[in-house]
């Protein structure tokens, strides 16, 4: 038996009421969700992180080549107004090519080394094989004759005992204050990595120092 008009009527403002109390407390629920402060718990966490952090870390991946043009651009800033001459090529291990003193002349130097990577970020060139000219020396006394008369920078210390060239990276005296780590040095595979640490000083930012609360008197 169908229900009278005025029945349907009713029924249909009655449903469309509970629907539309159903569509506002969803919306109000949300609103209240979306733009409900930070718990306190949250933001002390937050504010201890910064206030206990002085800088933030970056890895950032390089290639050989970019490698040897930045490594050369500062060895002809460094070698500037100088006599000496010498280069930096990665290819399947790190080759330094250069010239010797000798006499009133020079002879071509050639070094190969293997990078090995130390756990403090610096690099270990370790000699694999040199050549003087035609020249049959020890590669100890070739090794003091590099030392001897190849400028390098304070970072950089040449051990003839050990045949090995030590790269202090981590000593490095960079003007933004960035700190710089090896974290990758395979050159035959082309992957080479550094560590960048940025002091959030060198930025602008003063960090809060945590400051202890002081004694109830």
């Amino acid at each position: 038996m169908n229900q009278p008009p005025k029945e349907k009527n009713k029924n249909w403002k009655k449903r469309f009421l509970i629907l539309l109390l159903i569509n506002g407390l969803i919306l109000v629920g949300l609103a209240l969700y979306l733009y409900s402060p930070i718990p306190k718990k949250e933001l002390d966490i937050a504010s201890e992180q910064y206030e206990t952090e002085q800088s933030s870390n970056f890895v950032v991946r390089t290639t050989k080549q970019n490698l040897n043009n930045l490594v050369n651009a500062y060895l002809d800033k460094l070698l500037a107004n100088t006599d000496h001459d010498y280069s930096i090529h990665l290819d399947e291990d790190v080759q330094l090519f250069g010239e010797l003193p000798l006499f009133s002349s020079t002879v071509p130097l050639l070094i190969h080394f293997e990078p090995i990577v130390q756990d403090n970020g610096d690099l270990v060139l370790k000699q694999k094989s040199i050549s003087v000219g035609q020249l049959q020396l020890p590669n100890r006394k070739i090794m003091q004759y590099v030392e001897k008369h190849l400028p390098t920078p304070e970072w950089v210390v040449i051990n003839p005992r050990d045949e090995e060239v030590y790269v202090k990276v981590t000593d490095m005296d960079i003007k933004s204050n960035f700190k710089v780590a090896v974290e990758q040095f395979d050159v035959e595979a082309n992957q080479i990595a550094f560590n960048i640490e940025v002091p959030y000083k060198t930025l602008g930012i003063d960090v809060l120092e945590e400051v202890e609360p002081s004694e109830e008197k």
